[in-house]
């Protein structure tokens, strides 16, 4: 399986989590109760493609930054998500393969 490795900056503190797709998945189907959510990437991608697996990874990455973009408080379980305690400002969310 394959796992993404996303890098959270926050009040210029760096922190890493890494999440398999299933969890974002996870993720998205709660915070749809809760917030409009951006399309997340199709579950279904034959995951030996290096094309296609970086598709993902840049669909995710613009994911998790369109949820904070669009959201000026941010649900504490995308928070939890990225492992963040408290937002003293907006944080930034960059991720990598």
């Amino acid at each position: 399986f394959q796992v993404f490795k996303i890098e959270v900056l926050m009040s210029g503190r760096k922190h890493f989590v890494e999440k398999r797709y299933s969890e974002f998945h996870a993720l998205h189907k709660k915070l749809k109760k809760f917030i409009r959510t951006p399309e997340i990437p199709s579950k279904h991608v034959r995951n030996w493609i290096p094309k296609v697996l970086e598709q993902r990874r840049q669909g995710l990455e613009l994911y998790l930054q369109t949820v904070i973009l669009e959201n000026e408080e941010l649900p504490k379980i995308f928070l939890d998500f990225l492992n963040v305690r408290h937002v003293p400002t907006l944080p930034k969310a960059e991720s990598c393969g």
